[in-house]
């Protein structure tokens, strides 16, 4: 009941202002609004390439990659707490003509944009396991307005920027699409890992920071975040044992939820370096040699490196119940599925990892990613008549 006051609160701020500010005419300008930032970026720095339009970047506190702007650049805090800020960031959506986001926003519930303005969504995610949108399970819980303003928020999107056709049926699915509404364009970030400069580069920069990294195989371990954490948060991965396990050659990069990295007393030591607080995830991906994850969509953009993965699933009964997937757990994953600290050792020890496996995942995931597909983004948005 208090978060639906709160947020009826909040969308009858934004639609006050949001109104007003529309009877101004539309700008040849581009707004950018990032929860994550990656794909966000990417797109920013296409924008500035490759168009002559004003770029405003607002940011959420959720964002781990920060914004340094340039001279045809403004950024903006885009939080309520942060009030002047927050009215500037509605001013520039309501005069905007190309607006990006890679998340939900509820703001866009109580929006009605000029037919020439485009929305378009880059999500967060190359993939999807678990259940979102309008087949989360959990928001069975929520009352029939809410229902209501999901499905408004979705309907405000002209455009949804896909790296698959399996991604396409998910969409329509999970967010009631036509198919106009979808873009074919592959997922911007995922660029990074078809350009063997800007690996080289990241490697460096990765050891210049770390180097104890250079001489061991490295782990990176990206557990998805659970909303149980939030009071109570304890990390399942053994460290002491899979040092134990597996001995001196292997190094631990630890990258935690931003919501329970502050919880997490792991100190970085001689096998373990905590990079939650790392805003580039695809610079730790191409430093690592395994992935263990779990539900977070890491492994669909970790598949182009064709590199070993491992599915530490202890939750797997209680996750299945409470969020629901796709698709079979097991069936799905390219690479072992294991519940335990000890299967974990066993199963890098063994060395008996699907490469073919991972390429089939990966071919599956990223059919349109071929790194290029910021560029076919910006032509499609900008330069092109044609959808």
């Amino acid at each position: 009941m208090i978060r639906e006051l709160f947020i009826t609160f909040y969308l009858f701020i934004f639609k006050f202002f949001f109104l007003i500010f529309k009877q101004t005419e539309i700008q040849s300008k581009t707004v950018l609004i990032a929860s994550f930032g990656d794909n966000i970026n990417y797109v920013r720095k296409a924008c500035l390439d490759k168009t002559d339009d004003s770029i405003v970047v607002l940011t959420t506190s959720a964002a781990r990659l920060k914004f340094t702007p340039s001279d045809r650049e403004t950024d903006l805090m885009f939080e309520l707490y942060h009030p002047v800020q927050f009215i500037k960031s509605i001013y520039h959506i309501a005069t905007a003509k190309t607006i990006f986001v890679d998340n939900y926003f509820g703001f866009l519930a109580v929006t009605t944009f000029k037919p020439e303005v485009r929305v378009i969504q880059l999500w967060h995610a190359a993939g999807a396991i678990k259940q979102f949108g309008l087949l989360d399970p959990t928001i069975q819980k929520r009352s029939k307005r809410a229902h209501n303003r999901f499905k408004s928020v979705y309907r405000r999107f002209t455009d949804v920027v896909v790296g698959s056709e399996k991604m396409v049926r998910i969409f329509k699915s999970t967010f009631d699409l036509s198919e106009r509404q979808i873009l074919r364009t592959g997922i911007p970030r995922t660029d990074f890992f078809f350009d063997e400069t800007k690996k080289k580069l990241a490697k460096n920069k990765i050891y210049q920071l770390y180097p104890s990294l250079k001489e061991k195989k490295v782990i990176l371990y990206a557990p998805t975040f659970r909303d149980q954490e939030i009071a109570n948060f304890n990390l399942k991965l053994d460290l002491e044992l899979l040092q134990a396990g597996l001995g001196k050659d292997y190094i631990v990069l630890l990258r935690l939820h931003p919501v329970v990295r502050s919880k997490s007393n792991h100190a970085t030591n001689d096998f373990v370096i905590d990079v939650s607080d790392y805003p580039n995830l695809n610079e730790l991906l191409i430093v690592s040699d395994y992935l263990i994850s779990d539900y977070s969509s890491i492994p669909f953009e970790y598949a182009l490196l064709n590199r070993p993965m491992i599915f530490f699933s202890y939750d797997l009964e209680c996750y299945t119940k409470e969020r629901g997937f796709f698709e079979d757990y097991h069936e799905q994953m390219p690479g072992p599925v294991v519940q335990s600290t000890e299967e974990i050792v066993d199963v890098i020890k063994s060395n008996t990892f699907d490469l073919q496996r991972i390429k089939v995942f990966s071919d599956v995931w990223n059919t349109f990613s071929d790194g290029h597909s910021t560029d076919k983004l910006i032509n499609n948005v900008y330069h092109s008549n044609q959808r």
